[in-house]
């Protein structure tokens, strides 16, 4: 059986603002209407394989749960880190639960976050080198480099390129500065290291449990204790946090005997910052990719992604500009790879930009925090149908419900009542109460906070469909 293994990981720095801590790249339409996660699902189409198990973080649960449900995608399971420790835990957590479904798996492990403009080269490389991973080979995809990257590592096979033919894996090479990539890249002997990986699941884990039996012994103990809850499947927290943090590269690859190199060339991009989409996607006649309401004059070679706002540029060339609803980042396109640094920023002054949105996504729906003062928040709230939001109470403050549309069951201190569009209700502080939507079309409502206090851990959950606390 194949079994693909999307790793949806990702602490959402590099392309700030529009990915977030806890709204990452791979849940974000970078290209076309898909999401990256949806993309890369699409993907499997076109193999023979089993419906794929998800490695995610704890806090993305319900936003990957979403994206599968909206695809139409059936799953094996989605695994949920308690803490982020890089790729060889991560796959070596999908590789039990891959054992637990058939011994013989082979697993074909993608990042959420690819795009390919040729998928059917992607999938033409997997036939070709599945025999060799049956038969025990740990194969990594090489792309064959356009251009003189410094943000990918390479790899060098033992004997000259062949198409359609996996080969040993000679060398790897960290990613390089700009002359000796150009070196790299005239040479014709190097590609890519794309991240993806073909191999049995168990010759992936005799290999680490080999090469790094702390990592191997940290996941085992931490799957053998593991909880289900819905389509989630937890490793136990205490344990798995205790696993070293490494990549599969440093863990396995570059020490194994067995690591093979599969040459593919799908047009492949990691979207690993703005410069990557102004070089990938569609741009009008002045060089600019302009996404949003936008307007250029003298303006060339930009990339402007306009989300809530007209954004107007006059005179300006090589920048990027993304505005959102609460940041705005204007960078020469040659110092994008440093927005992780002003993330660090962020990070140190505990601004709340680095983490999330001002839309913020929940399992019920999302809200956005429209306004806020002193002592008074105000937010649009929807509810996806057939959702309720948690029985619960708040000690600071009260809140005002006007239904903008569709229809909200309200319970307050017990009591129940339909609220209807146009109509509202008073919550006081103190008071238990639920919201739930029991009708076939979102809720649509306005929420007024009012109060001494109105931080999010104001909340006493009694019950709570989605298990949190």
């Amino acid at each position: 059986m194949l079994q693909p293994v999307i790793i949806a990981g990702g602490s959402g720095t590099r392309l700030w603002p529009l990915s977030r801590q806890l709204y990452p790249k791979q849940f974000l339409p970078l290209v076309g209407k898909q999401t990256m996660l949806q993309a890369t699902l699409a993907r499997l189409k076109g193999l023979n394989c089993a419906a794929p198990i998800v490695v995610c973080n704890e806090d993305h649960r319900f936003i990957a749960a979403e994206k599968l449900r909206i695809a139409g995608s059936e799953h094996n399971g989605i695994i949920l880190e308690p803490c982020g420790r890089n790729t060889a835990p991560a796959i070596c957590l999908a590789a039990l639960l891959a054992k637990d479904i058939d011994q013989d798996a082979t697993l074909l492990v993608l990042p959420a976050h690819h795009h390919m403009d040729n998928p059917q080269a992607f999938l033409a490389a997997v036939g070709a080198a599945e025999k060799a991973a049956i038969s025990g080979a740990l194969i990594t995809f090489g792309i064959r480099p356009s251009h003189p990257a410094t943000g990918y590592g390479y790899i060098k096979s033992t004997e000259p390129l062949i198409a359609d033919q996996p080969q040993k894996i000679g060398e790897f090479i960290e990613k390089p500065d700009l002359e000796k990539a150009e070196d790299l890249l005239a040479s014709g002997d190097y590609l890519w290291n794309s991240g993806i990986f073909l191999f049995r699941g168990d010759a992936f884990l005799t290999e680490l449990q080999k090469l790094r039996p702390d990592i191997y012994t940290a996941c085992q103990r931490s799957w053998q204790t593991n909880t289900v809850d819905m389509d989630f499947v937890r490793p136990d927290t205490n344990l798995f946090s205790a696993c070293p943090a490494e990549s599969i590269d440093y863990a396995v690859m570059e020490k194994t005997t067995n690591a093979m190199v599969m040459p593919m060339d799908p047009q492949w991009n990691d979207l690993g910052s703005w410069s990557s989409l102004l070089d990938m996607l569609p741009k009008n006649d002045q060089g600019n990719v302009a996404i949003g309401d936008t307007i250029g004059i003298e303006s060339r070679n930009n990339y402007v992604h306009a989300e809530h706002k007209l954004v107007a540029t006059l005179g300006i060339n090589d920048l990027v500009i993304v505005d959102t609803k609460d940041a705005l980042l204007v960078a020469h396109k040659d110092h994008v790879e440093k927005i992780k640094q002003l993330v660090d920023i962020l990070k140190v002054e505990q601004r709340s930009e680095y983490i999330h949105h001002r839309e913020v996504y929940r399992p019920w729906g999302k809200y956005d925090s429209m306004d806020q003062g002193s002592r008074f928040q105000v937010k649009r709230i929807t509810i996806k149908p057939d959702a309720k939001l948690s029985v619960q109470m708040h000690h600071h403050r009260a809140e005002h419900w006007v239904v903008v549309s569709g229809t909200a069951k309200v319970s307050i201190d017990n009591v129940e009542r339909l609220i209807c569009e146009n109509e509202s209700i008073y919550i006081p502080i103190g008071a238990v109460h639920s919201l739930e939507n029991p009708g076939k079309i979102p809720i649509e409502l306005i929420e007024i906070q009012s109060g001494t206090y109105l931080g999010e851990d104001d909340i006493v959950r009694f019950e709570d469909l989605y298990g949190r606390v």
